[in-house]
């Protein structure tokens, strides 16, 4: 089979690997092919960085461990790393300019484990700066465009990662997801986005943004490939003290069992105002799908929806404040010119090198947890949270995952919403529950648009139970009339 092919096809990763054990191509061919995508398509400004020279020797060596016999897991899938994940001798600048030629001085434990497992990583990837936005057109170098139209935004803060694979520039990449920041911009490219439990992955490595919210996760063509890349990069790690010690399942391999699937639609989100008509028709149309395959689909109630958001906020720009303070322009990253003495390079350095939405969301999280204010912000909010987690925990416990839309709309057009972070910040209406509960959630590709864009629709399932949300979600792309022809 021909490289170009190969790319165009979206073969799954054992599908790639057949065609390696088969010798019909080699890590080498493919990489090198990505490397000409990439060129080609750089306007999309997906990548900030590729490592031509590096991501070849590696894919030699490991067209010689698999002629050898002795490949790992995921030989032959050629990764990007969203730039806010550790990457050892490489630039990590979280996109801002604040870390701008900044070098790692260790990998994440994610990196390590896709490496382990013979994985080329052939760069890293644009992205919102410090994953703080919506959209990607927070970053320091520029706007990513969406290859399904280039004059509306990805998403984000993901969008490079979802860019990346929408677009064929590589076969999978990983992300962080937030308050969303994996699902949304995989529905707005049309691609699969996995949100782990969180503890589920190791954030060792991983530039936080808010600590008890931040999760890694893969962005996929399908499935399957998802559960491949959560399998190898889970599991306990003494790096990160949040980390759950649960065995890590064989997601690539278990297979759904024959009972019908119980789903549960809340109906404060498919009757959402903010919903658009023709989402919410192609979603209830899904829904009957399922219904007549014989499975369980029922509305819920979710009283809690409106103060989601607000929850989210308040809570994530506090830590963010709070993880923030050290870029001070002291230790490392970028230093004001400007600066004559300490108060002046803390002062000019971060003003410089933040970008606004940044100092927005610092400033409202030292505002939420300064004297007075704590109480009636961040203190309700934490109240709010555990409500909100404890109501989502309660309608799982009878059901085996919720189904919901995972954005209000398709991508809007560069620069429609910039201007209003208000309703941008609306733009995570449904992602931002599992986040607050540090549930699992995948994003998959399922309809489109009249005018000519995806969507996707959302799974949240039960704590550390990926297995099953993997098996369902995989069952729903593999249903009978639902499948996107871009």
């Amino acid at each position: 089979m021909a490289v170009n092919a190969l790319m165009e096809t979206t073969l799954t990763i054992a599908e790639i690997q057949n065609q390696l054990n088969a010798e019909k191509t080699s890590c080498k061919k493919i990489v090198e092919e990505y490397l000409k995508t990439i060129k080609k398509k750089k306007h999309l400004n997906a990548f900030l960085e590729t490592y031509d020279k590096e991501a070849i020797e590696t894919a030699i060596k490991i067209d010689e461990r698999i002629s050898s016999g002795k490949a790992g897991k995921l030989a032959g899938l050629v990764i990007g790393l969203k730039d806010n994940i550790a990457h050892k001798g490489h630039i990590l600048s979280a996109s801002s300019k604040i870390l701008e030629n900044f070098k790692s001085i260790y990998s994440a434990t994610v990196v390590d484990r896709l490496i382990t497992e013979d994985a080329i990583i052939i760069g890293r990837l644009n992205c919102d700066e410090f994953a703080m936005g919506s959209s990607n057109e927070n970053s320091a170098f520029g706007n990513v465009l969406n290859p399904n139209d280039e004059t509306c935004i990805p998403g984000g803060s993901s969008g490079g990662a979802a860019v990346a694979v929408r677009a064929g520039l590589c076969h999978a990449t990983l992300g962080t997801d937030t308050g969303g920041s994996i699902r949304q911009p995989a529905s707005l490219c049309g691609v699969v986005g996995l949100k782990p439990t969180y503890g589920r992955v190791s954030r060792y490595g991983c530039i936080a943004y808010a600590s008890s919210f931040d999760q890694i996760g893969p962005i996929t063509n399908n499935v399957e490939d998802a559960a491949v890349i959560l399998e190898v990069i889970s599991g306990a790690d003494n790096y990160d003290a949040t980390l759950s010690s649960l065995p890590v399942d064989k997601f690539s391999s278990s297979k759904k069992s024959k009972k019908p699937i119980r789903l549960a639609v809340i109906k404060q989100c498919i009757n959402h105002p903010g919903l658009d008509k023709e989402i919410r028709t192609q979603i209830l149309d899904q829904i009957e799908l399922l219904k007549k395959q014989g499975n369980v689909v029922d509305e819920v109630d979710f009283p809690y929806m409106d103060f989601v958001v607000p929850a989210y906020y308040v809570l994530t720009t506090a830590e963010a404040s709070s993880n923030l303070a050290r870029y001070d322009g002291v230790h490392f990253g970028f230093r004001s010119k400007a600066a004559t003495d300490l108060e002046s390079t803390y002062r000019k350095s971060r003003t410089e090198g933040f970008g606004k939405e940044v100092k927005r969301r610092i400033m409202l999280g030292t505002f939420v947890l300064s004297s007075g204010y704590y109480d009636a912000y961040y203190s309700k909010a934490q109240k709010v949270r555990r409500i909100i987690k404890e109501k989502t925990e309660e309608i799982l416990s009878s059901y085996d995952q919720i189904i919901i839309p995972t954005t209000p709309s398709t991508a809007p057009k560069i620069g429609e919403k910039a201007n209003d972070p208000i309703a941008m910040y609306l733009e995570d209406v449904f992602t931002v529950q599992a986040n607050l509960t540090g549930l699992p959630a995948i994003s998959l590709p399922i309809g489109l648009h009249s005018n000519g864009m995806p969507f996707g629709i959302q799974l949240i399932g039960k704590s550390f139970d990926e297995t099953s949300l993997l098996q369902n979600a995989e069952y729903i792309m593999n249903s009978k009339d639902n499948s996107i022809n871009f």
